[in-house]
């Protein structure tokens, strides 16, 4: 599967990679790592005029410290992250994520920024050409029908990124930046819950850095995933735990998802674990079962629905118990 030709643009600062999303707002896409996009344009799900490769733009790579907290690159990579001790002894759950996605090549390449921006899949989407033409396209790429939910609207590719669940566990922020005007928002209002326009991204602007609050230092934390190889595959369930103790009692407990819905989720109603004492197998088991119950998956990946279902379950379970022992 060859590549579609485009215009290669390598711009060294921050203003002019800027400047080139706005003049060609439509018609590029941006190249961090491009682990997910090189791969996804040979299948001829991207066919841009205009690639943007970031890399040669050094403001956008580090990890600091600051009054705020701790301030990550967009174009920092992984590899960097799962190696950082300054997030090990501070942020572990997210270092623990980070170590999962796909291979130390792999790491090696892609970045923080690019995992949060990840393309949502599916089994029906993430193909070739040929097979995708063979089915009749789908919602999310040159076709209106669902092959997930026949007769649907809703596009139900599942967003798979590693880190994103460890981050909405640590109440991290965004910053987005664009030729005129810079934000910052919540990670968890970035995603919108939709697998074919998955994060609230507009037409020239840039995810720059990720932040984590000083208040989420120190969480004691743990992953789990699900995959069919033990290395390269993208999670089919993912689960992050976070846990604040002080003085024997449990202040916060946060759960976070991945590819099991159209977007990374945290589990609700975790409050009823406060203030206990302590986590037992009992407590553990309900918790996984709130997180069970706040998965979502559908048809997307060669697994059954069911089983992903019962496996965030497990290791939720698993891993509150792996964060409150740690």
């Amino acid at each position: 599967m060859s590549l579609s030709d485009f215009r290669l643009s390598r711009p060294r600062t921050l203003p002019d990679a800027l400047k080139h999303l706005s003049e060609r707002a439509g018609s590029i896409r941006v190249l961090a790592g491009g682990t997910d996009l090189l791969p996804s344009m040979r299948q001829k799900l991207f066919e841009p005029e205009h690639v943007l490769d970031l890399r040669q733009i050094k403001e956008l790579r580090g990890i600091h410290e600051t009054e705020q907290g701790i301030e990550i690159g967009a174009l920092t990579t992984l590899h960097e992250i799962e190696h950082s001790q300054l997030l090990r002894q501070q942020y572990p759950v997210l270092v623990e994520a980070a170590k999962t996605v796909a291979s130390p090549l792999i790491r090696n390449m892609g970045t923080i920024g690019g995992n949060i921006c990840l393309d949502t899949r599916c089994l029906w989407y993430n193909q070739s050409l040929a097979w995708r033409k063979s089915c009749g396209f789908c919602i999310k790429k040159d076709g209106n029908l669902c092959h997930v939910a026949p007769g649907g609207t809703k596009c139900w590719a599942a967003f798979s990124g590693d880190t994103p669940p460890a981050l909405l566990c640590l109440n991290a922020e965004v910053e987005i930046v664009a030729a005129s005007a810079i934000r910052r928002i919540p990670l968890r209002d970035f995603y919108t819950g939709e697998g074919d326009d998955y994060r609230r991204l507009r037409p020239g602007e840039l995810v720059s850095k990720v932040i984590l609050p000083h208040s989420s230092s120190g969480y004691r934390g743990a992953y789990r995933k699900l995959r069919v190889r033990g290395s390269i595959d993208y999670p089919l369930a993912g689960v992050a735990v976070a846990v604040k103790r002080s003085n024997g009692h449990i202040e916060d407990i946060q759960i976070a998802l991945t590819a099991v819905n159209p977007a990374p989720v945290l589990v609700k109603g975790l409050n009823i674990f406060l203030n206990n004492g302590g986590i037992d197998e009992s407590a553990a088991d309900h918790a996984g079962e709130l997180a069970a119950r706040t998965a979502k998956p559908l048809t997307t990946s060669a697994l059954t629905p069911e089983y992903r279902r019962e496996i965030i379950r497990v290791f939720t379970k698993r891993a509150l118990l792996a964060a409150i022992e740690s």
